[in-house]
Formats: structure tokens, sequence, C-alpha cells
């Protein structure tokens, strides 16, 4: 077992399952219709803000107010450009495929619920013989889910980052922080999450809690949408204890009790399963010390304070000159490797070496 403050007091008796990461995380679109001031964006910088600038030149701050909040420091050297379903794309999976073994694509942006021909990719990732899944925050889904469905889509994780109008226009750049678009926002989510469970997706809504003030979303989240609906708490690594101690206060105030523990071998992210007093399930995820031992060694975020997302997992980009390219850390996007060099890197051995590694140690 792991140590991580989740899992102390938890009974030495609560079942555990170890599976192994197998799932390639695909950026397939930058665009997005939210301006939240804590994304991420995949690592690479707002395309928008940046079409016209050279490799090492991009800019933290645009006109269209989305953040991308690493790119300070993580050494970026390329804007992100649409992946298409094409031959490009088929092989890059395929070849991505043989060597790391993986048997998921998860689709990620920008928002992938605004890619034109996101049914035709999620039937190209269907035929490389994977399951498919999406992270949306629901702005555009009433359009378009039910074409992946067809497709073969087989679940989605809504990110919710505001149950109400104010809580979302809160977290958005103070130019776009507009109670009327943030409504419009909220209400496009709620018809998404109907709208996956009414066509047999596996619909997930991952909330991240900060702080106690916090605490009430949840609440209302559970309120809000039918049982059907697999809720995730996500902690907030940027508030360390001060976000596990509300999600405490949660699961006392829900009288949440433990039934599991999730633990995803060559991955940084696990999970604890809890059970409601009305028998629904809901999920805490957490993220753990796990490092690939020899490309995050010496790296200057080595440490428990700075690396906030360890080692994730494989992501794969597409450049506007067409290129593919593999990165490892959103942190670290100078770690980027081009897909012809990384299949045949040390990287993508390191990468399976520890999948069989921490597997072999967590089952032991």
């Amino acid at each position: 077992m792991i140590d991580h403050p989740a899992l102390r007091g938890l009974s030495n008796s609560l079942p555990v399952r170890v599976t192994m990461d197998r799932t390639i995380r695909v950026k397939i679109i930058d665009a997005c219709g939210m301006t939240c001031t804590f994304c991420h964006n995949e690592g690479t910088p707002v395309s928008a803000d940046n079409h016209a600038n050279h490799t090492g030149e991009f800019g933290a701050a645009g006109r269209s107010g989305r953040v991308s909040i690493y790119l300070a420091t993580n050494g970026a050297r390329f804007a992100s450009a649409p992946v298409f379903p094409d031959d490009s794309f088929s092989s890059a999976l395929t070849r991505l495929r043989d060597v790391l073994d993986f048997n998921e694509v998860h689709l990620t942006g920008g928002e992938p619920t605004l890619h034109p021909r996101l049914p035709q990719i999620v039937a190209m990732s269907r035929s490389a013989g994977c399951k498919v899944s999406v992270t949306s925050n629901g702005e555009n889904g009433e359009r378009i889910l039910p074409s992946c469905a067809t497709a073969g889509l087989d679940h989605v994780n809504f990110s919710i980052f505001g149950t109400t109008a104010e809580e979302l226009a809160q977290v958005q750049n103070i130019r776009y922080r507009s109670h009327s678009l943030a409504g419009r926002k909220i209400d496009a989510l709620e018809k998404s999450i109907s709208l996956s469970l009414d066509l047999g997706l596996g619909a997930r809504a991952n909330v991240v809690i900060p702080n106690h003030h916090h605490v009430r979303r949840v609440h209302q989240l559970l309120d809000k949408y039918s049982p059907q609906l697999s809720v995730r708490v996500l902690s907030s690594l940027a508030d360390g204890e001060e976000s596990l101690h509300a999600i405490g206060l949660l699961l006392e105030e829900l009288q949440a009790q433990p039934t599991e523990v999730r633990l995803i071998a060559g991955t940084s992210g696990f999970r604890v399963g809890y059970q409601l007093p009305s028998g629904r399930p809901l999920f805490v995820k957490h993220i753990r010390s796990l490092r690939l031992p020899e490309t995050c060694t010496g790296c200057r975020f080595n440490n428990d304070t700075d690396c906030h997302e360890g080692y994730y997992g494989v992501r794969l980009y597409r450049d506007p000159r067409g290129r593919f390219h593999v990165g490892v850390c959103i942190q670290r996007m100078d770690l980027c490797l081009p897909l012809e060099e990384f299949v045949a890197s040390s990287v993508a051995d390191e990468i399976r070496k520890l999948r069989e590694q921490d597997y072999h140690d967590l089952t032991a």
C-alpha cells in the first residue's frame, strides 16, 4: 500500500483494487468557451493568443482571457493545433498503441465538444481497438454527444467548476465574469449531463474542493443530479492540507463510509470509494508521489511542493505544422518529443518498466 494522508485511518481490511494504466490523453483542440483562472490547458499555450508567435516567444495572457498556468516556467516549444481523423492521426495512434500497449484514448482540449469532427475522432480511436472517453465542461454536449455515442464513445467526464451561475462566474477571467453568460454555461452543462445519461454513456462529474467554502457545492451537486451520475471529488494540489481537511469535512457531513481503494499502477492518480447512507457511491481522487525514475531525476520541480501532478501519464499533441508530439509532464513541456523520436526513445521503455514495477509493488 502507498503512504498518503487520505489513506491513513482507513481499515486495513478495506478492499484494494489494483489495475494498470493503459490510457493515452490526446489534446484534440485548443478552443474553449470558458476562461477559467486555474486552467493548465494541457501545458500548451493558448493558441488563439499565440498563433503568430514563434517557438519560445509565447505569451501567458492575451485577448482571449484564457490562461495556461504553467506556461511561464514549463518550457513549451509549440502551440497546439486541432487533431483531425485522418491517416496521420490513425498512424500516430497505432504506433503509440504498439509501443505502449494502451487500450483507452482520453480526448481532452480546450473543450473537445467544440471540435466539429469529434464523432469521427471517436470512431477512429475505436477502430484502433480502444475505449474512448472525453473530458468536457458540457458547453456543447447537446449538439454533438448523440453522434459521439453512435460512434462508440464510452464515457464523459464532466468538469464542474460551479453549480450555480455565481460560482462559475467567480472562477472566470474578470473581463468575462458575467452571470448571464455563466448561467447559459450552467444550463448547457445540465442538458449535456441529462443527455449523456439518456444515451447510456457513463457520465461522471469531477469537482475540485480547494477549501471548506466549496463543500456545499458537492451537496448541491448530489441533490441536483440523478444517482446515475457518478460523482468524483478531487483534492486541490495547490491547496494541500486545506483541501484534504475540506474533503474530510464533506465526508463527515455526508456520513460517507469507505468501501474500497482503487490504485492504478503507472500513474499518480488514485481513488478512494465511499458509500452514502442512501446507497449512492462517491469517489475521492488524489495524487500520489509517483515519478519516472530516470526522466524525473534532477528535475527542478521534483519535490513535494513544486511537482503538482507527478507522473500522470502520456499525452499526445499536434502542432500547427501537422507534427505529433508526445509529452510526459505539463510542468515540463520541454520534455516533449516528436512522435518519431519518442517511439524509439528510452523514455517509452522507461514508462513500460515503471508500469510493471509499480504494479508489482502495489500488489506485493
